[in-house]
């Protein structure tokens, strides 16, 4: 079906819907990885964003319910260069096109994906409207220059958890928010550590990590108070990754000082951005954003070089943050912008990428470790 994709710029690609009539509207965003679409498609960070595939045939292993990051889609559109309707792969349980009609997600092929990229690479993200509608170029880019910009957005609050819940035979185990009065809710209480997890948007495979490495997860609501965190007692404190901009997120900002020093803290993309700036630090809006498999990260203690997957378009202002508050531990080689720091003093540390990363890569997978390594410690 004949769609259009239009940029606030007035810049208008021609493409096709794979999923049927619809218009979508959002920020366009590119992604360099090859494979994982499903663990795109379902992270909540992408919210309010229409993903680009750079990868050039995209859909050829279909989906599974397994690799789900969510309980849905989250991204407002997806765009590829070509669409495979025909799967080949066991684990598959139908195609990349049904599942997104199930979601209610429009699907396009048949773009220069690699014009859009490097237009988004020269004039950064921006926002856009795909139509299989309206074909009126004026129109559309009308109703791109319309839509709320991230910068200035909150959008964790459309994400975030409603009920606060434990991780239970792969999945939510969700129970009644007056428990979170009980600080004996803990259920392995002394066999593994208890970890509060601040749901921002937080992604299933940070879950599993998290209880691979000895911890038993309680994924609270984003708005929960410091006071209500303290009462459960926990042995450590995770702060998720999650979508949109960091400033206007002062709620959880407020929560987050209250917290430091109180028990090890944990934090992963969003939630790296929001430390930073309870510790006095600025965040910023990078031009196109750091998303893909493939961003090489140097570990400023080992001096060894990562290779990690990403999805950011803010990250902590280096600048704004003193010596005294913090320490960087890592670096992104691609253009120098933090992307690690720690407070060995507060027991504080946090990463802008995605250790969790799935399906890959996993050189980052021993921070899960780190942090339990650092609550244990805390204890003795």
């Amino acid at each position: 079906m004949k769609a259009l994709l239009a940029l606030e710029d007035g810049r208008i690609f021609p493409c096709r819907s794979f999923t049927g009539p619809g218009e979508a509207t959002g920020e366009v965003v590119f992604n360099t990885s090859m494979t994982g679409y499903q663990e795109i498609l379902t992270d909540p960070s992408y919210y309010g964003q229409m993903v680009t595939m750079t990868y050039p045939l995209i859909g050829n292993y279909g989906v599974c319910p397994e690799d789900i990051e969510s309980d849905k889609i989250q991204v407002a559109a997806f765009i590829v260069k070509e669409y495979q309707d025909f799967p080949s792969n066991f684990r598959s349980r139908g195609t990349l096109a049904d599942y997104l009609i199930k979601g209610h997600v429009l699907g396009i092929e048949d773009l220069d994906t690699r014009a859009l990229t490097r237009h988004i690479r020269k004039a950064g993200a921006m926002r856009a409207v795909i139509s299989t509608s309206d074909f009126d170029p004026d129109s559309l880019v009308q109703k791109a220059r319309q839509i709320p910009s991230m910068q200035g957005s909150d959008l964790v609050g459309k994400v975030t958890t409603k009920k606060p819940y434990f991780w239970r035979y792969n999945q939510p185990d969700y129970i009644d928010i007056n428990k979170l009065q009980d600080p004996l809710i803990w259920r392995s209480k002394g066999k593994k550590h208890s970890v509060v997890a601040l749901d921002f948007g937080i992604k299933y495979n940070i879950i599993r990590c998290l209880e691979r490495a000895g911890c038993e997860v309680l994924v609270v609501p984003a708005k929960t108070d410091a006071m209500t965190i303290k009462k459960l007692k926990p042995d450590g404190i995770f702060l998720s990754n999650g979508p949109g901009d960091p400033e206007p997120v002062t709620y959880a900002v407020d929560t987050i000082k209250e917290l430091l020093g109180f028990v090890p803290i944990f934090g992963i993309c969003l939630g790296m951005q929001l430390l930073g700036i309870a510790m006095g630090g600025k965040t910023m809006k990078i031009k196109f954003g750091h998303r893909g498999g493939n961003q090489p990260v140097k570990n400023l203690s080992t001096n060894k070089v990562e290779i990690t997957s990403q999805n950011h378009g803010f990250a902590v202002d280096l600048n704004t943050i003193g010596k005294d508050h913090c320490a960087m531990t890592h670096i992104n080689l691609n253009e120098d912008s933090l992307e690690g720091l720690k407070n060995d003093a507060q027991k504080v540390f946090a990463v802008q990428y995605h250790p969790e990363a799935s399906p890959g890569p996993h050189d980052a997978a021993y921070l899960f470790n780190q942090f339990a390594k650092v609550i244990q410690n805390a204890k003795a």
